[in-house]
């Protein structure tokens, strides 16, 4: 199986100059933990995530060993300041990728390799789609499960929900 049959191709994206505002705001309506950076043409410049946001929050390693225990209240309270930066002082640079004609375990395999979530798809250097590692799982499941109707049925049946 091939990324280009998996791959989503309406992507959410933000540019260097969105606030990290908008992408928080971006990511959490639409339910997603992270979005392409993009540049003139669709040109992949880098990736954003949740992480990326929450990491500019921790304490780095010598102010934790020079401060001792962090005051993670007030840690939480920064968030407002680091809502008013741009994408381009959190994004990750490094940008891993995939074309439309690789096979689905390649992507998976980058993914897993480098802890990512999310993959790019693109042609050249222009995004053309996304695969998360969940439309990589169910693509996997799905092609290989071989279960009578009924059991297909029960397997999509709801879920009960659980009270906490």
């Amino acid at each position: 199986m091939l990324v280009r049959d998996i791959m989503h191709t309406e992507v959410k994206t933000a540019t260097a100059d969105t606030t990290i505002r908008e992408v928080a705001v971006l990511m959490c309506f639409n339910k997603i933990s992270g979005v392409p950076v993009v540049g003139r043409d669709n040109g992949i410049v880098g990736v954003i995530s949740e992480k990326d946001i929450l990491r500019a929050m921790y304490p780095r390693v010598d102010e934790y060993m020079q401060d001792g225990r962090p005051d993670f209240e007030n840690l939480e309270g920064q968030y407002r300041d680091i809502l008013n930066l741009g994408v381009r002082d959190l994004m990750t640079t490094k940008v891993y990728s995939v074309a439309p004609d690789d096979p689905i375990l390649k992507a998976a395999s980058i993914m897993s390799a480098y802890q990512i979530r999310r993959i790019p798809v693109a042609v050249g250097n222009r995004l053309v789609g996304i695969v998360s590692i969940g439309d990589v799982h169910k693509a996997i499941f799905k092609n290989n499960l071989d279960l009578p109707a009924a059991r297909q049925r029960e397997a999509r049946a709801p879920a009960l929900r659980l009270a906490v």
